[in-house]
């Protein structure tokens, strides 16, 4: 998945980009309140975790507008603020989830798959389409009970199409599921890592909308 944080402290900001990073997601990092509603107003994220100290624009400001917006990109607010009245300001204001600083990156991600099986309705983490099984904790995919090897694109781009079942994705959208900022896309990435898919899941696991997109099977 892609994630924007949104955190003004460089030490946590490096930290927490690092992490995520090794979990397997991309991730965007932007410092101050103004910044961040540019960026979710792109609406490309999963998530974003968002601190409240920023410069600019303070963080129950920029979720308090982005609701007002109409934008439901789930928020995992985290902050050293630790007071019952922040964390029921934030909630009341559209915030999916809260985590106090300090905290430790492995309760970060599990936070942030709470808050997409919530969203999806999903009470189980493991996603199931047919005979593919995804678990978004362990990264490992399953085929009919068989362990698959995929690399970390290759995951995300599953797990991007697995969350919508029976929807049509456009390639621009799972470009935007697997890259972040400043990385460069070759022309046919997005073909590669489907047809690698394709290769270990079988020739008709992913199916492609011509003109459209693409959608998993079995959904």
């Amino acid at each position: 998945m892609r994630v924007l944080l949104v955190e003004d402290d460089p030490m946590i900001g490096k930290a927490v980009e690092r992490g995520m990073r090794i979990a397997g997601c991309s991730i965007d990092w932007v410092q101050t309140g103004p910044a961040a509603e540019l960026a979710i107003s792109n609406d490309v994220y999963a998530a974003v975790i968002l601190d409240l100290g920023l410069p600019g624009k303070g963080g129950l400001e920029v979720l308090k507008t982005i609701r007002e917006r109409g934008n439901e990109t789930p928020v995992l607010i985290a902050t050293a603020r630790d007071a019952v009245e922040d964390r029921i300001t934030g909630l009341n204001l559209g915030a999916d989830d809260y985590i106090v600083k300090p905290f430790d990156l492995r309760e970060l991600v599990a936070r942030l798959h709470a808050v997409l099986r919530r969203r999806t309705g999903q009470g189980n983490p493991v996603l199931t389409c047919g005979k593919i099984m995804l678990d978004p904790r362990t990264k490992e995919v399953t085929l009919d009970g068989t362990i698959v090897a995929v690399s970390p694109r290759e995951f995300t781009l599953l797990e991007t199409l697995m969350r919508k079942p029976g929807v049509v994705l456009s390639r621009d959208v799972l470009a935007d599921s697997i890259y972040g900022w400043g990385e460069e896309i070759e022309s046919n990435a997005i073909e590669v890592h489907l047809h690698n898919l394709r290769k270990k899941l079988g020739a008709s696991s992913i199916i492609n909308v011509r003109g459209v997109g693409y959608r998993i099977a079995g959904s």
